[in-house]
């Protein structure tokens, strides 16, 4: 070899032609803390009171709270943001508590569900009366049919056929006495089916409550469940049709508008998928995940102190006393027969249509990521849900005031936060996945030239699906690890991508972990 030779072999660097390797780095955004200014005044010394002697996050209280109240209300009411169009919000709400597992998620629900569930118990105990009273009723008609059928064979033998049907007429009322429908302010593990059933004696709505959504999630994933799937989408609207046409169950079987308030508490790493899905376009992007609008992931105090005190009685009498009277409003409809609407004062007004015009410019703008756009656009009905909530807690049932709606732009600008954390979860899940990958190319696992395929038939945690595997290679070559190189093999084709690794990458290399 020439001096020449030897002094470019010495001065050649394989690693000259790959960029460096970049950390891998999950993304944990910071969120807005909980104000209790948040809370209409009925609700707030009872959720800090709950906070305090649970030692949980209050976020966890007054989502369940919030929604819980948007339940009990349904259908009785709605809102109307315009002064003339005559757009409507229902104000049921969807909600998720989102927290690791020992944080108190269930506890901090529970004490803000405690109200409803008192509903719940107070109308089982009433259905149970009026079963007893239906009981006498049915006794009492077949009597009346058995009378009537007596005296309207009678009225036939003397020829009176008129007085007959009469009679007859008196049998069949009796035949169609109905059994007492049973109100059921919550509902927890139920199918489609019996949902809808259930709706249609509750035509104002419930609230299904999942103390683990993941279990729903997963079910209406499940092929075959598209119907069920739709249902859900269909209801957080909480003003459309429904009908259901079965075998088995009879046809016709109409619910004329679906409401359904959602609850449930979930764990980040279970969320993570199902907010990857809606981050990455991929099958679970149908807008499920993002009519969760009132879903908060708050920090959890490092602190903890023992706090061993009766609960506030006078604040949850107060807090009680309020699902009391949302329970009572009377669901009669207004003089056109529509459910009863309110507006927005004329000072709430002005700083609604300030608010929504900022809101639907930044949804124009192509800033946001499609995932987060596709959140945000559903605070067109959480603000006005909100606004129309806090004024009938407090009290207020002629209009929703300028107070309420801040207060409902100020739960808005809260839960974007949370939005923009539980969002970014779903991009650490690729994080996640490619840091799997990249230890197992430092380990040898892997040779340069292997495909995607390769990697989902080791079967590793997290790479079970081709887009999990795609969308970590991918942000492996991002940050420099390996590089993709297309290839035509066995002939005319898709061409295969073969994936080199980077020679910096070895057994004792580090980088990036």
């Amino acid at each position: 070899m020439s001096i020449k030779e030897r002094a470019e072999a010495v001065a050649w660097n394989p690693l000259d032609s790959w960029p460096r390797i970049k950390t891998l780095k999950s993304n944990h955004p910071p969120v807005q803390s909980f104000d209790f200014a948040l809370l209409p005044d009925a609700f707030r010394p009872w959720v800090a009171d709950a906070a305090e002697r649970i030692q949980c996050p209050p976020d966890f209280i007054a989502v369940a709270i919030m929604v819980a109240a948007s339940s009990v209300i349904g259908r009785k009411r709605t809102i109307q943001p315009k002064r003339r169009d005559d757009w409507r919000v229902t104000p049921n709400l969807w909600g998720a508590i989102v927290g690791r597992p020992g944080v108190m998620k269930s506890p901090g629900i529970k004490a803000g569900l405690v109200f409803v569930q008192r509903l719940a118990t107070k109308a089982g105990e009433e259905h149970e009366d009026a079963k007893r009273k239906h009981e006498i009723d049915v006794e009492v008609a077949a009597l009346v049919r058995n009378k009537a059928k007596t005296d309207a064979k009678k009225a036939t033998d003397k020829e009176d056929h008129q007085k007959a049907r009469d009679y007859l007429e008196d049998a069949r009322q009796a035949d169609n006495l109905q059994a007492p429908p049973l109100r059921r302010p919550l509902v927890n593990d139920t199918t489609v089916e019996a949902l809808g059933e259930i709706l249609i004696d509750n035509p104002h709505g419930t609230l299904a409550f999942r103390d683990e959504l993941v279990g729903l999630l997963k079910s209406l994933d499940k092929d075959g469940q598209e119907g069920a799937r739709g249902f859900y989408l269909q209801a957080f609207d909480g003003d459309q049709g429904y009908t259901f046409d079965r075998i088995g169950r009879g046809k016709n079987l109409h619910i004329p508008a679906v409401c359904l308030s959602l609850l449930g508490g979930i764990q980040p790493a279970k969320l993570q998928g199902y907010v990857r899905d809606a981050v990455v376009g991929a099958a679970g992007d149908d807008g499920l995940i993002q009519r969760f609008s009132m879903m908060v992931f708050p920090d959890v105090s490092k602190g903890w102190r023992n706090v061993d005190r009766f609960p506030d009685s006078a604040a949850k009498a107060r807090a009680g006393e309020v699902f009391d009277r949302l329970e009572a409003m009377n669901p009669d409809p207004d003089e056109s027969g529509q459910v009863k609407c309110l507006r927005f004062d004329e000072e709430a007004l002005e700083i609604f249509v300030e608010w929504h015009t900022e809101m639907e410019m930044l949804l124009r703008s192509d800033q946001l990521h499609p995932a987060i756009e596709s959140h945000l656009s559903k605070y067109r009905k959480l603000v006005p849900a909100l606004s129309l909530i806090c004024a009938l807690v407090d009290g207020r049932s002629d209009a929703v005031s300028s107070a309420d709606l801040e207060r409902a732009i100020a739960w808005a600008n809260y839960l974007r936060t949370h939005a923009e954390r539980i969002y970014a979860e779903g991009s650490n899940q690729t994080v996640e996945n490619a840091k799997t990958v990249a230890g197992h190319l430092r380990k040898g696992a892997l040779k340069s030239g292997f495909t995607a395929s390769e990697v989902r038939r080791r079967g590793w945690s997290g790479l079970s699906t081709p887009q999990a595997v795609v969308d970590a290679l991918e942000t492996l070559e991002e940050h420099g690890y390996i590089r993709g190189e297309q290839t035509i093999e066995g002939g005319p084709g898709r061409p295969t991508i073969r994936y080199q690794i980077n020679p910096e990458i070895g057994p004792d290399d580090r980088t990036g972990e």
